[in-house]
């Protein structure tokens, strides 16, 4: 775990012996704005994700993870809320789940 996903994607970026510039082009993005997702300035885009495990050969699962839990604790930082909400959005995506299969079963 990172302090923030933008330390993640340097963390990646330099391991593997990429510039900002060579990434950046690689995903679309020129090199300021790289930088500033990678200093927390600015967020990385959802629909990238794709493109960052590609480039990278990871578990787009486990980008998923490392990024919306990213979100969802900049969210409850920012909203002074507390952690039972993490908690309780668990309940919820059950539920949802829930109701999404039930639907999916009576298309069927």
């Amino acid at each position: 775990m990172k302090q923030y996903f933008g330390e993640y994607i340097r963390q990646l970026r330099t391991k593997n012996g990429y510039t900002l510039t060579q990434l950046g082009a690689k995903l679309g993005l020129d090199s300021a704005n790289l930088s500033k997702i990678e200093n927390g300035k600015r967020d990385f885009d959802e629909k990238r994700l794709t493109q960052l495990a590609t480039v990278f050969s990871l578990d787009l699962e486990e980008l998923k993870t490392e990024y919306f839990s990213d979100l969802f604790a900049k969210k409850i930082y920012a909203s002074s809320c507390s952690t039972d909400a993490l908690f309780i959005a668990e309940k919820k995506v059950k539920y949802l789940r829930q109701i999404n299969a039930k639907q999916e079963s009576l298309k069927l």
